[in-house]
């Protein structure tokens, strides 16, 4: 077995996932907050491209459903915000 640069990439996804998920824990990110969102998307980007090169396809389609929840997220972040915005204006 090889470690390649592919290898990091994706290692370096998992330690992202792992950062924003026990940042989670301590109370340091909010789970509505854009940063929780913002790294989950990343983190599984990151072993999406070390999995194109390295197929599992488990493992691709939990890291795909990762990304599109993670846009679930950024996109109720920026329509929340948005809102706020609209009812502190009218």
């Amino acid at each position: 077995m090889s470690y390649g640069p592919l290898d990091l990439i994706g290692n370096i996804g998992v330690v992202v996932l792992m950062i924003a998920y026990l940042m989670l824990q301590l109370n340091k990110l909010s789970s509505a907050g854009l940063a929780y969102s913002v790294l989950n998307a990343i983190g599984a980007s990151l072993i999406i491209v070390s999995l194109l090169f390295d197929f599992n396809l488990s493992a691709l389609l939990m890291e795909v459903f990762w990304v599109l929840i993670s846009f679930v997220g950024i996109y109720r972040y920026f329509r929340l915000k948005g809102l706020k915005s609209q009812t502190l204006d009218g």
